[in-house]
């Protein structure tokens, strides 16, 4: 599991160029920029649980940027959680900015500019997985992005402890090869963020949200019938196929997208499940509504720039590691 630590030798401002070569090649391309601290340093632990990337930063205080030019055509489809354990930043994106203290949570999404503006030092977790293991719709993630999330009320409550253990296990380079239990983290704050949308939404929002939540729910249930189609399910909610369309359309998605998306993603869990290795490749996709190998193949390498059997072998997609290009 791999540690960097700015080094001692170098002026701070140089140390300030080796954070952002090491930040841009461990999570996604980045600014670092100085503030106002005579001695910048900064280190960094990382480990990896399945698709789950989680790392601890300890800094001095500095600011990261995201921009257009650093996302380029073909931006990674990821979201990174920060959790704050002590220090104070603000947080923007897109029309949100929040100012987060210890013991706040805040999401953000890798395809669109972000800034984080670290005016104290700073200690954090930050986790970073595929976008789509959160499970949680375009329109509900783009309201909770850079928003403050607290974890000392509700699921947070819960949730705390356990990020507290990985942030231990991680600083203490213990083993974290357990490829499920990124799912599981990724299930957990999908929770949490799902907790607090519902309770800052809008009274107004609520029949129509309720909706959208049924009809995903319908189709994430049905996702092994490669046969269900816009007509069913708008038939299922008793709207149109217009009405269907609208719906899915605000969350940023098709109706064939999303059972697209949903469905690759569920194969690529299960192909790098060693309690299916008893599984062929095509018997993988067949379970989640892809009967013809060659198609699912395809598609699958459209998504995600490898074929199936890549990923089985252990070439998984994933961001790059700590001080790798």
């Amino acid at each position: 599991m791999p540690s960097i630590v700015t080094p001692a030798e170098d002026t701070s401002e140089r140390r300030l160029e080796f954070w952002r070569d090491v930040v841009s090649q461990s999570f996604v391309p980045l600014e670092a920029l100085p503030r106002k601290t005579p001695d910048f340093r900064a280190e960094l632990h990382t480990a990896r649980i399945g698709p789950v990337q989680v790392s601890v930063i300890t800094a001095q205080p500095h600011a990261i940027a995201r921009t257009r030019r650093h996302i380029g055509s073909a931006p990674p489809d990821y979201v990174k959680v920060n959790l704050l354990l002590n220090g104070r930043c603000v947080l923007s994106q897109g029309g949100n900015q929040t100012e987060l203290g210890a013991g706040d949570l805040a999401v953000y999404d890798t395809r669109r500019p972000y800034s984080l503006d670290l005016d104290r030092p700073y200690r954090g977790l930050v986790l970073m997985f595929p976008r789509d293991l959160l499970r949680m719709p375009e329109r509900d993630l783009a309201r909770v992005a850079a928003t403050r999330v607290p974890c000392h009320q509700g699921i947070g409550t819960l949730v705390r402890p356990f990020l507290d253990g990985l942030v231990r296990q991680v600083e203490q380079s213990e083993s974290l090869d357990t490829p499920r239990l990124g799912h599981n983290v990724a299930d957990l704050i999908g929770t949490l963020l799902t907790e607090y949308v519902g309770v800052d939404r809008a009274p107004g929002d609520e029949g129509r949200d309720l909706l959208v939540r049924r009809i995903l729910t319908y189709m994430e249930q049905r996702l092994d019938d490669p046969a269900l189609g816009p007509d069913e399910i708008a038939a299922a909610h008793r709207v149109s196929r217009r009405h269907l369309y609208k719906l899915m359309a605000e969350e940023g998605y098709t109706v064939s997208g999303w059972l697209r998306e949903q469905r690759l993603a569920r194969c690529r869990r299960d192909l790098g499940d060693p309690a299916l290795r008893h599984l062929s490749v095509g018997a993988i996709g067949g379970r989640w509504g892809f009967p013809d190998p060659a198609h699912f193949s395809h598609a699958f390498k459209a998504a995600y720039g490898m074929s199936p059997r890549e990923v089985r072998a252990g070439r998984a997609p994933h961001p790059p590691e700590a001080g790798r290009g």
